[in-house]
């Protein structure tokens, strides 16, 4: 009886094992895969998952252990590990882990570690249940594990990497006639992506780095496995956590042209400051060839005056009249925008759109600026702009059969981008206006200054304000108090869920309700 005990206790502790190591597989994905930025989120959500109950499962079964034998410590073990399984799997993630070939050996590497220690114990013993508390314990420090096998499979990805980069190299060095286009900025680089592929697609067969894709990894996988030869423009989304990463993909790629829409204070704590940010933007208009078209937004000083030399220059700016294009006569309707585009006092287009917000009628207008650049004609541009759909959890405005029209901006909040979406939900008409929000993050030492703002923003805008996470609204809170906003209209949700049922309690027809900003998992509320 105790042998198919034991067996259960093992098989209980293995399932326990896959889910415990892809829970760690999965926050080390979403920091890249470096160990650097992996520890330094572990320094803040050490707790995170199952750790605490981890802990408290090895004292009881390690107690009885020693005091109950061997067939009751099996029985707890099946009860306790089979729980925190259970508990794992359930979880729901906004970002579930992706099980790439990288993935999969790491995860592989990391299993056969925990494996490896439990194993060297049972072969020194020969004691089957000390040997399940050892490879328990080894689960507690799972973080370690999957650190080390980091450590351990690096030279292979490296090895890897370079070959998947040579070969994406040699398929654009096969493409002379290719036009690349890069965009980069601390915001809005995605969406005038989009809006750029719309217009030039009226002419040209045009690819574009799907999705939120903007690593060079990201870049390498589209070139590889979506580039044809009937493709004409390929538009390359570039990212940046550090300095360099926007070189890196344009050492691959080799724009012609380059488009930054933003420098601004994102991402500050790995670049700590907006100076940083700016020199690593500008590694794309750094990278354009003499005689290169650089499309630069003027409304961000750290672009406006940093001089760029020997490349074609057009500056852009959605109000500012002494730069090189800007829009004028802007008006908003219940069917979205207007606007005229002038170049230097010269009157070049009116355009409609069903988007809001100034923010994305600036990147609709870098988009026109290569469009026009590439002599797509001005009334195709403008079917375009007609036909643009906003992107994916950016500023989408959707009206509810209820009656609730509701703004999802829940897409990466920034300083910029979360006031006009307050100025947004300000000018749509309705009966209450209602945020949901956790605030913004990775501002480094301005995160609380930035969060504090948008709190007196809020205070100025909404009705009602629904703070997701107690401990990391606090400065939103404050930022409320600032301007004497009332207790009763402010609700404090424990997580999103809790946010959502309490607003299924409360909505009626004529609210309007904003979303702005979600989490990524590795984010503790």
């Amino acid at each position: 009886m105790e042998n198919p005990l034991f067996l259960a206790a093992l098989a209980v502790l293995l399932v326990y094992a896959f889910a415990k190591l892809r829970f760690e597989l999965h926050m080390m994905q979403l920091n890249s895969y470096r160990n650097d930025r992996y520890f330094k989120w572990l320094k803040t959500n050490v707790l995170q998952g199952t750790r605490v109950f981890e802990a408290i499962t090895l004292a009881i079964t390690g107690i009885l252990l020693l005091t109950a034998g061997a067939v009751v410590t099996a029985a707890a073990f099946i009860l306790l590990y089979g729980l925190m399984a259970y508990l794992l799997f359930v979880k729901k993630q906004k970002k579930p882990v992706v099980f790439t070939q990288r993935a999969q050996r790491l995860f592989g590497l990391t299993f056969v570690l925990s494996a490896v220690a439990a194993l060297a114990f049972y072969l020194a013993t020969g004691k089957i249940m000390c040997t399940l508390w050892v490879g328990g314990f080894a689960l507690l420090l799972s973080f370690v594990l999957i650190a080390l096998a980091t450590i351990l499979i690096a030279p292979v990805e490296k090895s890897i990497n370079k070959w998947y980069y040579n070969d994406a190299k040699k398929i654009l060095e096969q493409r002379p006639d290719l036009i690349i286009i890069g965009i980069t900025g601390s915001y809005g680089k995605t969406s005038t992506k989009h809006f750029l592929y719309r217009m030039l697609s009226e002419k040209y067969n045009v690819l574009m780095t799907p999705g939120s894709y903007n690593t060079t990894m990201g870049v390498i996988k589209t070139v590889r496995e979506e580039l044809q030869a009937t493709h004409q423009v390929f538009i390359v989304e570039m990212g940046a956590k550090q300095p360099n990463d926007i070189k890196e993909i344009c050492d691959l790629v080799h724009p012609q042209i380059g488009i930054l829409t933003a420098v601004g204070e994102q991402h500050l704590e790995s670049f700590k400051t907006i100076q940083n940010v700016q020199k690593t933007k500008f590694e794309l208009i750094d990278a354009l060839p003499s005689g290169g078209l650089a499309v630069l937004n003027a409304d961000y000083e750290f672009i406006a005056n940093r001089p760029v030399a020997d490349r074609e220059t057009a500056l852009y700016s959605s109000d500012n009249e002494k730069v090189d294009f800007y829009i004028k006569n802007l008006s908003y309707t219940a069917r979205g925008s207007s606007f005229s585009v002038f170049n230097k006092g010269k009157h070049l287009a009116d355009f409609d759109t069903k988007l809001l917000g100034s923010y994305n009628l600036s990147n609709i207008l870098a988009g026109y600026i290569v469009a026009r650049h590439l002599e797509v004609p001005d009334s195709s541009v403008a079917f375009a702009i007609k036909k643009l759909e906003p992107v994916q959890h950016r500023l989408e405005v959707k009206v509810h059969a209820n009656g609730v029209t509701v703004i999802d901006d829940a897409f990466n909040s920034n300083p910029v981008g979360s006031k006009m979406a307050l100025e947004v939900l300000k000018g749509i008409e309705g009966q209450r206006k209602i945020i949901i929000t956790p605030g913004m993050i990775e501002l480094g030492e301005k995160q609380e200054y930035y969060n504090t703002i948008l709190g007196e923003h809020i205070a100025d805008t909404c009705d009602y304000a629904i703070l997701v996470g107690k401990n990391i609204t606090l400065p939103i809170m404050k930022g409320l108090k600032n301007k004497s906003y009332p207790d009763n209209k402010i609700y404090v949700a424990q997580n999103f869920k809790d946010a959502v049922n309490h607003l299924g309690g409360m909505t009626r027809a004529g609210d309007v309700l904003l979303y702005e900003n979600d989490l990524p998992d590795t984010y503790e509320l």
